[in-house]
């Protein structure tokens, strides 16, 4: 393979030069810090990863079908304080899991009735109730982290042949939403209306069913992603998840889902996550300040939208 050729793959495979960033980012901070390649470090970034990765396979299914998201980061701190509450009250540690699951669907539920229904947009209605999940965490706690330490929180602490279950966790969800989004009937509806929702419809696709389904699996991954992060960190913080959906939004963009829909790829979507991971673990690693951390984030949101423009430009021509 030609030089040319190789870059034309890499440009037409935006998975191709995410795992090629990540190599190289990966590379990079073993050379440039002692303790990134040790066990307790990548433990660590695997733990990162796999909450935002989790979060990142519900948003891509929103943004496919042509919406999205900016809700996700407040459904991880409402799920979380509303499981480790629940949990607490009833002495009930299984419903720490249904509480967190529950909170996640239902706020996804309505994200998707705003906009199927009340034909809110996308971005106003999930920005709507960013909002309100934030509010709602921050009144029934008055603020307050709420102690979240019992078996349920193993999935966010725990590990498995010494990998942490998370990262089992993620694996194992990547594998089935894949399936789901390639080899059935519903996923590939999924592609169809955010390619084109009115030939969809013409075909007989519930275009509003579709786009309740992927808002609905998106709330209950971020669901998922606060309980793990509660568990983690073994107490409940009703700002967990603050800024996580730009992390979210960053992946699936730089794992090669298409802003427009109707594209993308959940493998690649997983390696993004990676990326972020990786990128998150240096800046603590260098000493990064967190200004340039959030300056930083801000530049791969941008260039990744921006080289996902210019390669859909070039297509077109």
């Amino acid at each position: 393979m030609t030089v040319a050729k190789a870059i034309d793959f890499l440009r037409s495979r935006r998975e191709a030069t995410v795992l090629a960033m990540f190599v190289a980012v990966f590379i990079a901070l073993m050379l440039a810090s002692p303790f990134f390649f040790t066990p307790r470090n990548l433990s660590n970034v695997a733990r990162q990863v796999s909450v935002v990765g989790i979060a990142s396979l519900g948003q891509a299914l929103v943004i496919i079908a042509g919406g999205i998201d900016l809700s996700v980061g407040a459904a991880i701190g409402l799920s979380a304080v509303a499981g480790a509450m629940l949990s607490a009250a009833t002495g009930l540690s299984v419903l720490a899991i249904v509480g967190a699951l529950g909170v996640g669907a239902l706020i996804g539920l309505v994200n998707g009735l705003l906009v199927t229904r009340i034909r809110i947009n996308a971005f106003i209605a999930t920005l709507g109730t960013l909002s309100v999940a934030r509010g709602v965490a921050l009144l029934i706690t008055n603020g307050n982290p709420q102690r979240f330490d019992n078996w349920a929180a193993w999935l966010g602490y725990g590990n498995v042949a010494g990998v942490p279950v998370q990262f089992w966790l993620l694996v194992i969800l990547t594998i089935v939403i894949w399936i789901f989004a390639v080899r059935t009937r519903p996923g590939r509806n999924i592609y169809a209306v955010g390619d084109n929702a009115r030939a969809a419809r013409l075909a007989g696709i519930d275009v509003e069913a579709t786009r309740v389904l992927v808002f609905l699996i998106s709330g209950c991954l971020a669901g998922l992603g606060g309980l793990l992060l509660g568990g983690m960190l073994t107490n409940a913080n009703p700002n967990l998840g603050l800024g996580y959906e730009l992390d979210v939004i960053a992946a699936v963009i730089l794992g090669g889902v298409a802003l427009t829909g109707g594209r993308g790829s959940i493998g690649g979507v997983v390696i993004g996550a990676g990326l972020m991971g990786l990128l998150r673990n240096a800046f603590v690693l260098l000493n990064v300040s967190g200004y340039w951390q959030t300056i930083t984030i801000g530049l791969v949101v941008i260039v990744a939208v921006g080289a996902d423009s210019i390669n859909r430009l070039r297509d077109e021509d």
